[in-house]
């Protein structure tokens, strides 16, 4: 990717992003920030291994995402386009989660998330308590892109509130938003971000 010179070629650049990517294809979200601690980094190559071992090469994206937010279980993937979650993934189970959730499309109930008052296993993300209740903002890409690639933050709409800024704000209503949002600094005492500009 070069040097972008507009927001137009911003704008552009985001909108092929989005379009090169296929919301049906299979992909393994696996979280690479604290879940290196218990062991992801086995469990993304046991991953590499299994999918070029079970002909799924080129058909299969591997993603090292940041963190899912659930550390608690860590280390934890995610199978898209399904939306299964997995945790506390050990790489003797993998295979088992290529060939099953990834050849066949069906989940792998021994690492699937058991709720806590009843133990019965949740498939979905998006169905786990702890998520459930969440409304990401800020957050919203947590566990969904790989933070060292920029065309997955563009293609997750990144950037446009900067593009904003630059292209059809002035400086005073900058600041005004800023005061709106309510953001505090991270000194320590928490003032209001607004009046430090």
């Amino acid at each position: 990717m070069g040097k972008l010179t507009s927001i137009e070629e911003l704008r552009r650049l985001q909108r092929r992003t989005q379009e090169g990517r296929d919301p049906g294809r299979l992909r393994v979200r696996i979280c690479m920030t604290g879940c290196r601690a218990f062991g992801a980094v086995e469990i993304r190559d046991a991953f590499k291994e299994s999918v070029g071992g079970n002909g799924l090469t080129g058909k299969v994206d591997i993603v090292e995402t940041g963190c899912h937010g659930f550390c608690a279980r860590a280390p934890v993937a995610a199978i898209d386009p399904y939306g299964f979650f997995y945790q506390q993934i050990a790489p003797k189970d993998v295979p088992l989660i290529v060939e099953q959730s990834l050849g066949e499309g069906k989940t792998v109930e021994k690492i699937l998330y058991r709720h806590p008052q009843d133990g019965r296993p949740i498939t979905l993300e998006k169905d786990v308590p702890f998520y459930r209740e969440q409304m990401k903002i800020v957050l919203r890409n947590c566990g969904q892109i790989d933070p060292t690639r920029l065309e997955d933050y563009l293609a997750r709409e990144g950037y446009l509130g900067i593009a904003k800024v630059l292209s059809s704000m002035k400086p005073d209503e900058v600041i005004d938003e800023v005061v709106r949002s309510g953001l505090r600094g991270r000194g320590g005492a928490g003032f209001p971000t607004g009046n430090k500009w």
